[in-house]
């Protein structure tokens, strides 16, 4: 008999936890699994899933003006019930909690629920309950920051922000990454009035140039009021309740003072490690508190593993998810499985979407010097029959030398659905001339990657 309880004890259900324990539980290890909220962790309950479902319903405001450029009339002025929308979407995420609840059941991982602590190298204490395991993965995810302001209680999170009881009439988004964009891109499709404010000269700093720059173009021309090179100084509330609709007033660093229902901070986030005990085991964590790990994910202490946001690598679902795979592999399988960051496809949810693989034009250069550059903006076809403005960008980064496609980048409607077929083209290595004598789908917008033929650098 075993001298440990579990062979696995995960600490956290989200996306790379849930994954990691219910693989290993199908080769017949013994789990555990200890999470004290909601299974699915930030991407099913305050991030991916809620936060596209939004971004759905904020396309429809743009979708009723297109439709008469089509030939529709709409009887009445559209309108739109937040309540009905939380409400709805309340309901899809319970629903994916139970399916992740019916997972776990069925590869027999037994839930613990409440807060976990690592004791040592093998015993985690589960509100007051001992377990023993021969390995502990810890998966517990991050969570937003605020900034250190006066004031910064009267502001929210994107955690906060899909449960808002009403929508604001006026709001300040303070951030210039996907969450900031995003977030900003449905608040205003839904008719707030809405104010964006970063620190920087560009959106989306960490992608490609272009990408950030059309598509603050973009967002400006729908209504998006954007503050470059400030930051927020000080909120302060008009009502002494401090009610989540009362007025703000938002003062910035450049000396201009706005009002709003609403200050949403999306400024970075934050790995959950501060009361996992896991310091006093030995493990040495980051500045940010983040858990080092090597290549097999393993932390200082080779019985403790880490995956996902926790690890601060790339925050992102299919990653941590890929990650706990390699983990499995590793533990309770041939070790077939590796890590590999490269090329790993992204989207953004802002309005226009965001989709993008491989390398920007500046890493581009960095690493292999001579780059060729194409570009195309245009207008898509269905917005020629309505009076959208809103333009198509794409990029690709070749390699001069080898002729080899090292970015693929692109800002407009579905870029998310073109881009990850083009990923599958840069894990094979695809070269320029491969992409010019792919014949496009016509007519579509991601024909034009195909079709790119007189480099602009």
């Amino acid at each position: 008999m075993s001298q440990y309880d579990y062979d696995l004890f995960t600490i956290g259900g989200g996306s790379g936890g849930v994954r990691a324990a219910r693989f290993a539980g199908q080769t017949g290890a013994r789990v555990g699994l200890a999470e004290k909220g909601d299974l699915g962790g930030t991407c099913v309950n305050v991030g991916c899933i809620p936060k596209k479902l939004m971004s759905y319903s904020a396309h429809y405001h743009e979708d009723f003006a297109d439709a008469a450029g089509y030939g529709w009339t709409l009887n009445g002025k559209p309108s739109f019930d937040w309540a009905a929308l939380i409400a709805n979407k309340d309901r899809e995420i319970a629903h994916l909690n139970d399916i992740y609840q019916r997972l776990l059941d069925g590869a027999n991982v037994k839930l613990h629920r409440g807060f976990a602590t690592v004791e040592d190298a093998h015993t985690v204490n589960v509100d007051g309950q001992r377990f023993t395991a021969r390995h502990i993965l810890v998966a517990t995810g991050g969570h937003p920051d605020k900034p250190q302001i006066p004031g910064s209680e009267l502001g929210i999170t994107s955690d906060d922000f899909f449960h808002l009881k009403g929508l604001p009439k006026r709001a300040v988004v303070l951030g210039g990454g996907y969450i900031a964009v995003e977030l900003a891109s449905i608040l205003n499709g839904l008719g707030s009035e809405v104010t964006l404010v970063y620190r920087r000269e560009r959106l989306l700093r960490n992608m490609d140039a272009d990408l950030g720059v059309h598509l603050a173009d973009e967002m400006a021309k729908k209504g998006i009021r954007l503050v470059f090179n400030a930051s927020i100084d000080a909120i302060e509330s008009e009502d002494a309740g401090a009610k989540e609709d009362s007025v703000k007033q938002v003062r910035l660093t450049n000396g201009e003072t706005l009002q709003a229902e609403c200050v949403l901070f999306a400024t970075g986030r934050t790995p959950n490690t501060g009361r996992l005990g896991l310091e006093k085991v030995g493990i040495a964590l980051e500045k940010n508190g983040a858990i080092p790990v090597n290549d097999n994910f393993e932390s200082s202490v080779p019985s403790i593993l880490a995956v996902g946001d926790v690890i601060d690598r790339v925050a992102l679902t299919p990653v941590a998810l890929a990650e706990a795979m390699v983990v499995v592999a590793r533990l309770f399988g041939k070790g077939e499985r590796s890590m590999s960051y490269r090329n790993i496809p992204t989207a953004v949810f802002s309005h226009p979407n965001i989709g993008t693989v491989g390398m920007s034009e500046e890493e581009a250069r960095k690493a292999v010097g001579a780059v060729k550059i194409f570009k195309t903006d245009f207008k898509p076809l269905k917005n020629t029959l309505s009076r959208n403005t809103e333009r198509t960008f794409m990029k690709l980064v070749v390699d001069a030398a080898s002729d080899r496609v090292l970015g693929v980048h692109m800002v407009g409607g579905d870029a998310g659905e073109v881009i990850q077929g083009f990923a599958v083209a840069l894990q094979c290595g695809a070269t320029k001339a491969q992409f010019d004598t792919t014949i496009g789908i016509h007519p579509t917008s991601a024909e034009e990657f195909v079709t790119l033929r007189t480099p602009v650098a």
